[in-house]
């Protein structure tokens, strides 16, 4: 499964951006999917999943009430609405999938990246001030 972000992209603190992961040579219906981010300097870090069918999502603290995951399986397409947007969310945003749809069932299994099996390329976006 190959996994395309798009939907990055320049904007000031406040704005919206809508992140979009594509998949192909496969389906991630039946996959765990999430969003990591990785600013400069800093590790990578767990953003928000969703599971399998859509019933459950995560999120990390600082995206609970701005951000929403949510996927369209029919499209097989993975999304992250970044609304309320700050200049700390700064970073390449990487959707990621995981065959096993229980790794979202423990924190530590939802915010390991090595968790997932499959990576995108990653979107960045840039939050100015």
């Amino acid at each position: 499964v190959q996994l395309q972000a798009s939907g990055g992209g320049l904007v000031q603190a406040g704005d919206s951006l809508r992140l979009s992961c594509a998949a192909s040579g496969g389906s991630v219906g039946t996959h765990a999917t999430a969003w990591f981010r990785q600013a400069p300097g800093k590790e990578r870090e767990f953003v928000a999943a969703i599971s399998w069918m859509g019933g459950r999502t995560y999120y990390q603290d600082s995206a609970k009430g701005r951000f929403t995951v949510s996927r369209d399986n029919a499209k097989n397409t993975v999304y992250l609405q970044m609304n309320m947007l700050r200049p700390e969310d700064t970073a390449v945003y990487y959707c990621v999938a995981a065959r096993n749809t229980g790794t979202l069932l423990s924190s530590r299994g939802r915010l390991t990246p090595r968790s997932y099996d499959y990576w995108g390329q990653g979107t960045l976006v840039t939050v100015s001030s």
